[in-house]
């Protein structure tokens, strides 16, 4: 499996020939789009639609379900927003399975999760996770009570401050946050290539530079 990171929530999931792109709403916020046409579009919440209509994925994913593309398994599991009121649930968690790597993004949600939930995400490996704050997403706080609960091996932060995008709110600085949350990155990469049995048993965090 190997993943790329465009800044925001984007992230791109690659394995055998399918690629996987999460919340790509970039361009709603100054950047370029990076889906391609023969891509598989997921969208977390109504926060990251963004232009999917006008997306060139083949395939759009916005709600929860099971879907099988390629050697690609994809889970929407329901969750609550951040900005949701405690009985509403508009946000959709992705667990992606590929390679025998349990990947999961969790998108603008609030980090309070059921055992339903948790249950479904399984033993995670790899969490993708916003700290940017300010009620635009998770702040470092809140994101780090979700990988307590979900207790991942691997952890690659997202959707923090860039001075290429144009959030409709500022976001925190990335060192600001993990200095927040006492992490330390233990290497930033442009792509990260992992394959099953290759992470550590001790949690980690890696920093992916904007591909």
């Amino acid at each position: 499996m190997e993943i790329q990171y465009y800044g925001a929530n984007c992230i791109a999931v690659t394995y055998k020939q399918t690629r996987v792109v999460i919340d790509d709403n970039i361009k709603t916020l100054g950047a370029k789009s990076v889906t391609k046409s023969g891509d598989i579009g997921l969208y977390t919440s109504e926060l990251t639609e963004g232009d999917m209509n006008n997306s060139m994925a083949r395939v759009k994913i916005k709600t929860p379900g099971e879907y099988e593309v390629g050697k690609v398994s994809i889970y929407g599991i329901e969750a609550r927003a951040h900005t949701d009121e405690s009985n509403n649930k508009t946000a959709t968690i992705y667990k992606i399975i590929a390679g025998g790597i349990n990947l999961v993004v969790l998108g603008h949600v609030y980090p309070e999760f059921t055992e339903k939930q948790l249950e479904r995400m399984g033993m995670v490996d790899v969490l993708v996770v916003p700290i940017g704050g300010h009620g635009y997403t998770l702040d470092a706080q809140g994101a780090l009570k979700a990988i307590k609960q979900i207790e991942p091996k691997l952890i690659i932060p997202s959707n923090y401050d860039d001075s290429q995008l144009k959030y409709p709110v500022p976001q925190d600085k990335l060192e600001d946050a993990l200095k927040a949350m006492n992490l330390q990155a233990k290497e930033i990469v442009q792509k990260l290539k992992i394959k099953a049995g290759e992470l550590s048993d001790i949690r980690e965090l890696v920093v992916l530079e904007k591909s």
